[in-house]
């Protein structure tokens, strides 16, 4: 039987997708600290660490199942205009939905890279929306509220970045 977060969650605002993050991701790990057994708290630190850990928790599989099929996806485009066999970049091997290859391919046509990744993560957000579906004072409802909250931060690093500096970084 899951265990039930209910004074940690209804404590938390609400994230809504393009708005600046509330506070940090450390600071969410902080709050759940005292509040969340060690191992749920394992599970959502984790999130920031790539894919080597253990997928014991059931919405984490399906989030890290679409997110890497999205990846597969993106390498398949960019590997065929480069006339690249993607095969060797590929990570694992579960079936996709047909849809996940269509906003792979939107966000290919977007003709701003920058608006191709908020058309990415625009996609991801609502992933994270449907496993937080029916899940209100859960695990799977951190999780999803946690890779939100990843999402804001990007975004916020996106928006706040010195562009003219960095164009002259690259220019030169």
């Amino acid at each position: 039987m899951p265990d039930f977060y209910v004074y940690l969650i209804s404590s938390l605002p609400m994230l809504h997708f393009g708005i600046k993050p509330p506070f940090t991701f450390t600071r969410f790990l902080e709050a759940c600290q005292d509040k969340i057994p060690e191992s749920d708290a394992d599970i959502i630190k984790s999130l920031t660490g790539g894919y080597t850990s253990e997928l014991s928790c059931p919405a984490l599989k399906r989030w890290r199942n679409f997110d890497t099929a999205l990846r597969n996806e993106l390498v398949k485009i960019r590997a065929s205009r480069k006339h690249v066999d993607y095969l060797k970049y590929i990570r694992g091997d579960e079936y996709i939905e047909p849809y996940i290859a269509h906003i792979a391919m939107s966000a290919h046509r977007t003709h701003s890279i920058l608006e191709a990744e908020r058309l990415l993560d625009r996609e991801r957000w609502l992933i994270l929306d449907e496993l937080a579906a029916g899940h209100y004072f859960d695990l799977d409802f951190l999780i999803a509220y946690a890779l939100k909250l990843l999402i804001l931060e990007r975004w916020e690093r996106i928006n706040s970045a010195d562009k003219p500096r960095l164009l002259k970084e690259v220019l030169n």
